[in-house]
C-alpha cells in the first residue's frame, strides 16, 4: 500500500531524513519510533502530499504519488494530526464532514446523502455517534482525538496517518485510542502512527520503524526491535528491558526509569 525508495526530505535547506526504504503493507499497523525532532512528523505529511520529497520516491497503492492530483491523493490517504486548529464553534459532525471535502468540487460544496452515511459511520466507529450535534469545544482532549480519527475515516481512504494520537491523553484513553487503530489494521486499512511511548508501540504495532540521525535504522517486529541494541542508539539513553511472566518484554528508559505498562485489551 505504501512504498518508499530512497527517499529524502529536507527541512529550511537541510536533509532532515536521506535515503529511506520502507513499505507498509494492507492491513498493517506500523508505528514510527524516534527522537524529539527526528523527522516522524515531517515523513507523515511527506507520504501524505503535504511535505515534499527532495529525492527518491513515494507510491500509494501502486501509483507514484507525486503524479497524483491533490484530491487524488486525498482518496488515498488520510493524516489525523493533533494540530490546534479553531473549529470550536463547529458542531462534531461538521467537523467530521471536513473529510468529504476531496469527494467535491470546491466550488461546489453541499452534502450529499453518501456524505451523511459516511460521517455518521465514522462517528459511529469511534464510539461517538451521539455526539453529532454537541459543539466541538464541549469534547474532553479523548473525545476530540476520536472526532479527528473519525475525520480521518469519513474521508475513505485505505491508508491512514496519525502523528502522536495519544499525545496529551490519560493511560485508559491512549489505550482505547491504539487499539481501535490496531482494529482497524485487522479490518484491512494501512495504519501508520508516529509514537513517543516505545511500550505503547510494543503492545499494538505489528512492526516498529526507527528514525535516527536521519535515517532509518530498523523496521522490525516489536519484539526484534525492543529486545536488541537500537534503542539506546536512537535516544541515547541506557534501556532496561524486563520480561514479564506472562512473556511481555517492557523498556525502561534509563536504569529504574519508568514507563506505563502496556498491554493490549484481549
Amino acid at each position: 500500500m505504501i512504498r518508499l525508495r530512497d527517499v529524502g526530505l529536507q527541512v529550511g535547506g537541510r536533509t532532515l531524513l536521506g535515503g529511506i526504504n520502507a513499505s507498509v503493507r494492507t492491513g498493517e499497523f506500523v508505528a514510527v519510533l524516534g527522537a524529539n525532532g527526528v523527522g516522524k512528523t515531517t515523513l507523515l505529511r511527506a507520504i501524505a502530499g503535504l511535505h515534499p520529497v527532495d529525492s527518491g520516491s513515494i507510491a500509494l497503492d501502486g501509483a507514484d504519488a507525486g503524479d497524483l492530483s491533490h484530491a487524488e491523493r486525498a482518496k488515498h490517504v488520510a493524516l489525523v494530526t493533533g494540530d490546534e486548529v479553531m473549529l470550536d464553534a463547529l458542531r462534531v459532525g461538521d467537523v467530521v464532514s471536513i473529510g468529504r471535502f476531496p469527494y467535491h468540487r470546491w466550488w461546489e460544496w453541499r452534502s450529499r446523502s453518501e456524505d451523511e452515511i459516511a460521517v455518521e459511520r465514522a462517528l459511529r466507529a469511534v464510539r461517538m455517534d451521539g455526539f453529532s450535534d454537541r459543539l466541538f469545544s464541549t469534547l474532553s482532549a479523548g473525545e476530540r482525538q476520536r472526532v479527528w480519527i473519525a475525520l480521518g475515516l469519513a474521508q475513505e481512504t485505505p491508508i491512514l496517518l496519525l502523528d502522536e494520537p495519544t499525545s496529551h491523553l490519560d493511560v485508559r484513553s491512549a489505550h482505547d485510542i491504539l487499539g481501535f487503530l490496531r482494529a482497524l489494521a485487522r479490518a484491512g486499512k494501512s495504519v501508520v502512527c508516529a509514537l513517543h511511548d516505545v511500550n505503547e508501540a510494543a503492545a499494538y504495532a505489528d512492526r516498529i520503524a526507527l528514525l535516527c540521525a536521519g535515517r532509518l535504522l530498523a523496521t522490525e517486529s516489536p519484539e526484534d526491535l525492543l529486545s536488541g541494541p537500537l534503542l539506546e542508539r536512537a535516544y541515547d539513553i541506557p534501556m532496561e528491558r524486563v520480561r514479564l511472566a506472562d512473556g511481555r518484554l517492557r523498556v525502561f528508559a534509563g536504569k529504574g526509569g519508568e514507563t506505563t505498562e502496556s498491554r493490549p485489551p484481549g
